[in-house]
């Protein structure tokens, strides 16, 4: 993301995340335990076999983005090897170029010779030497015909090596186009099923009428307030529910800018400048505060260093579902921010509001 549009944005929203989790905790999404001494009240319970059908399609709707999450993630990781391996086949290429321009070199050096030897009528150097019958000729030729004649073997040593090279070089480019083939064929899968996967639960909310989609958010906000409170209440966070330590400076660069980019849509596969995924939002977030991560939410939870939850910090990755297929970044006081889905705009939530499999630190 260019600095300008960050500043922009930065200043236009100003105390972003501040005024974030304060809107969130209003609507009693973050509720702390111990803050009243009774349970929050539960927003209204649904009533009625009509609610209790929207409530089954707002779950299917539910899935059907999981689905296409967990495929987008598919087609994430095979773009990032894709593109991993379309550069090892140009460093590949050039090192063909290269060993090809030396063993024309060599062939040229090893050419010229043989073409001084047969301008001599083949006698090799030895025996004009003792044909000469000049002791210091021949003692001073016999040191220099055994400088070319170490030349010559070193030039024909290289040449053999040069070639081997090549052959590897050769094999080795082969392989990668092999990869990246299979890697294009799972990018078009993934893909396809992402598209049919939104496409199944777009059909789902098109069916219905506004005052039932207008129902439908707020079941799902219902949900994520049942969620959250509970998993508030079961004490998984460490002081009065903020977490672990302060964020290290890294860390809140990171936040930082995740929380500059609330408003703006998710769009599957989008890693900005103005349009994200869940992993592409964490990933941009990272790299603007200095640190590489992986691309996925999976690969995020495969390859960074786990921390238990209850001492996450401002920065850490929460990663959701036992497939690893969301990833949100926790800001502290129990809240996270994230790009929940297609439809969905980047927006901080309730960290707890969904089922987390485990918190990785990027650093």
């Amino acid at each position: 993301m260019n600095r300008s549009r960050s500043g922009r944005k930065c200043r236009s929203r100003g105390s972003s995340i501040t005024t974030a989790i304060a809107l969130v905790c209003a609507l009693s999404v973050l509720v702390l335990p111990g803050q009243a001494s009774a349970d929050p009240a539960p927003p209204p319970a649904a009533g009625g076999e009509g609610d209790k059908s929207l409530d089954e399609v707002r779950r299917d709707i539910d899935a059907l983005y999981r689905k296409a999450g967990a495929a987008t993630d598919a087609y994430n990781l095979a773009e990032d090897q894709a593109q991993g391996q379309s550069g090892e086949i140009v460093k590949l290429a050039r090192s063909i170029v290269a060993g090809e321009e030396r063993i024309n070199e060599l062939k040229d050096r090893l050419g010229a010779q043989a073409r001084a030897q047969y301008r001599t009528g083949g006698v090799p150097q030895s025996a004009r030497l003792m044909l000469s019958g000049d002791p210091d000729l021949f003692l001073r030729g016999a040191g220099r015909m055994q400088q070319g004649q170490a030349a010559v073997k070193g030039m024909l040593d290289e040449l053999t090596r040069t070639q081997e090279d090549l052959r590897t070089y050769s094999q080795d480019a082969s392989s990668e186009w092999q990869k990246l083939e299979a890697n294009r064929k799972r990018k078009e899968k993934a893909q396809k099923e992402v598209k049919k996967q939104i496409a199944a639960a777009e059909k789902l909310e098109a069916r219905l009428e506004e005052k039932e989609r207008s129902r439908l958010l707020e079941l799902e906000r219902e949900e994520q307030y049942r969620a959250q409170t509970a998993w508030l209440n079961s004490g998984a966070l460490k002081n009065g529910g903020k977490g672990g330590a302060a964020s290290t400076a890294q860390g809140k660069q990171a936040v930082s800018f995740a929380t500059a980019q609330i408003g703006d849509p998710y769009v599957w596969g989008a890693e900005g400048p103005a349009a994200f995924d869940c992993s592409g939002l964490t990933q941009q977030a990272w790299r603007a505060a200095g640190r590489a991560v992986p691309r996925t939410s999976q690969e995020q939870w495969r390859l960074l260093p786990k921390v238990a939850v209850a001492d996450m910090r401002p920065g850490d990755l929460i990663i959701y579902f036992p497939d690893a297929s969301h990833v949100a970044m926790y800001v502290g006081d129990g809240a996270m921010v994230h790009a929940p889905r297609p439809g969905r705009t980047v927006t901080i939530a309730g960290a707890g509001s969904m089922p987390i499999l485990g918190v990785v630190r990027p650093g």
